[in-house]
């Protein structure tokens, strides 16, 4: 068992860790990682647990910054030349009481300057729309209610996105990421679709769309406008691993899972069937999750426990669903495979 690890679950397709990525990084070797996502602790935004190696449990964003330097110097060192890491973020509200200020911290751009600092290179950066209604009821955030708007609009403000930001490993990636047929499918909400004439159509009809053939050179194309956006409107904020099992009697505050659809476009950008993919920040395994359901293998680390568990069970689920249809051709409940 690697330094630093309290429990761990390896199988031919995934290895977890239940420990401190700071420490368990260590044990991989230098350039093994094809592509790496997570979603890091939003600075002292959230608390996950009470541990002292939690990130989430500082005093102050400098805090934050010093102790995550150590674990993006080990993501840099074990990343492949030429490929990249993803890392899912958002502005912090700034508050009163911890702050001194009503406003929002710039996370992602620290999060820029300290990775460029590393040797990264910034690669690109996509905003995911969330709904300001959703974050105004859940939040209760000031400058998003509509009797502020009425008030004072000076105190009003956007709703927050979450942004995709990426970095580029410098160097030559010795295994290029080829799509020589284009792209066959699509995650996301309102698929691709156009207007398709057939000789025996009515006209009346000739305005309806249909979905696409997912061979059709156009198809690709109409995928690639919407994933090369810069603004995702598109994901399906609800397409989520369930989280409710993960939770503590007393969880601490705090656990939202990246959502299926981010993860999955990423990984058809930034990786190939086979690669293996890296969670530093595990969770509840959403990332080796939906890896693993596309052919990649996975390395995930996580320091709370019952996060850990939960992962592993994801995990453990969908190796076994794919298991079966390698053997038998049909889904873990006698269902044809998708193919």
């Amino acid at each position: 068992m690697n330094v630093g690890v309290i429990e761990q679950h390896i199988t031919d397709r995934f290895a977890l860790y239940n420990g401190d990525c700071a420490e368990v990084l260590k044990g991989i070797p230098d350039n093994t990682i094809h592509y790496e996502i997570y979603s890091p602790p939003f600075a002292s935004l959230y608390t996950y647990s009470n541990s002292d190696r939690d990130l989430g449990n500082v005093r102050s964003n400098d805090e934050f910054f010093t102790q995550f330097k150590f674990i993006a110097e080990e993501l840099f060192r074990v990343l492949m030349p030429g490929r990249i890491m993803s890392v899912h973020c958002m502005d912090i509200p700034a508050m009163k009481e911890r702050d001194g200020r009503i406003g929002l911290i710039d996370f992602p751009g620290q999060l820029i300057a300290m990775f460029e600092k590393i040797g990264f290179i910034y690669h690109s950066r996509v905003a995911i729309w969330k709904d300001p209604l959703v974050e105004a009821t859940r939040t209760k955030a000031l400058g998003l209610m509509h009797k502020q708007l009425c008030k004072d609009s000076a105190m009003c403000r956007n709703g927050l996105p979450d942004y995709l930001l990426s970095f580029r490993k410098p160097g030559t990636n010795p295994e290029p990421i080829a799509h020589p047929g284009g792209l066959t499918s699509f995650a996301g909400e309102d698929e691709p679709c156009a207007p398709r004439v057939e000789p025996t159509m009515k006209d009346s009809d000739r305005h309806r769309k249909v979905s696409m053939v997912k061979e059709d050179p156009v198809y690709s194309h109409h995928v690639w406008r919407r994933y090369a956006s810069p603004v995702w409107m598109d994901i399906n904020q609800s397409n989520t691993l369930n989280r409710t099992s993960a939770r503590d009697e007393k969880d601490e505050r705090h656990i939202c899972p990246l959502q299926l659809d981010v993860i999955e476009r990423a990984l058809t950008l930034y990786s190939n069937t086979g690669d293996t993919v890296l969670s530093p920040f595990l969770g509840i395994g959403s990332e080796i999750y939906q890896a693993l359901k596309m052919g990649r293998k996975g390395v995930g680390m996580e320091l709370k426990e019952s996060y850990y568990r939960q992962a592993v069970l994801n995990c453990a689920n969908v190796a076994e669903e794919d298991q079966v249809c390698m053997w038998t051709g049909e889904g873990a409940e006698g269902e044809p495979c998708d193919t």
